[in-house]
């Protein structure tokens, strides 16, 4: 229950502040703020402590969080946003919250999410030359979720919804072996 509790409970804070941002016109500036308040979020375990810390005072996460918005020069929607979230008791999922959010506003530009994953590192130039292939090839714009995996030994694979692409020497070499052992 909890999790579907917590799930819905970001979305719909996500979708809020979608609006919020949209109807004020600074969603490119509140995705930003997003995108930045994330990895500050996701490398800085004091961060993550703090705000989980269920003894913290409101008025004391929010003159923390206020200096922090104050520091990296937050958009007004984002320092209010974050107030409601420690006054309503919902900061506990600001990186839901947070992911969802992203998540929309890809959604609402087109954007199609795929995770590639590559045997060893790409240049900026091949990423850029790949998206833009495979944006041609669905006809629609591509957001990468990009990792590297040495056990694939070569080639790479993409899976943009329920279309997986494997050109792997790692699958390859396991295809062959499932034909071996049939003969």
């Amino acid at each position: 229950m909890n999790k579907s509790f917590s799930s819905e409970t970001a979305n719909r804070y996500a979708i809020a502040l979608y609006e919020l941002a949209s109807e004020n016109s600074e969603l490119e500036v509140v995705e930003k703020n997003v995108i930045e308040l994330l990895g500050i979020y996701s490398s800085s375990e004091d961060l993550k402590n703090f705000i989980k810390n269920p003894t913290q005072t409101q008025s004391n996460q929010i003159e923390i969080l206020s200096k922090i918005s104050t520091q990296m020069n937050l958009s007004k929607i984002i320092r209010n946003f974050l107030s409601v979230l420690i006054i309503k008791r919902r900061i506990f999922f600001i990186k839901k919250i947070f992911l969802n959010f992203l998540s929309l506003t890809s959604k609402k530009r087109g954007e199609l999410k795929a995770f590639l994953t590559s045997s060893r590192k790409l240049t900026n130039e091949e990423l850029e030359s790949l998206n833009k292939d495979l944006s041609q090839t669905v006809g629609a714009s591509i957001k990468f979720d990009y990792k590297v995996d040495e056990d694939l030994i070569g080639g790479l694979k993409v899976q943009i919804g329920s279309l997986m692409i494997d050109t792997s020497i790692k699958n390859k070499l396991k295809k062959y072996e499932q034909t071996m052992l049939e003969a």
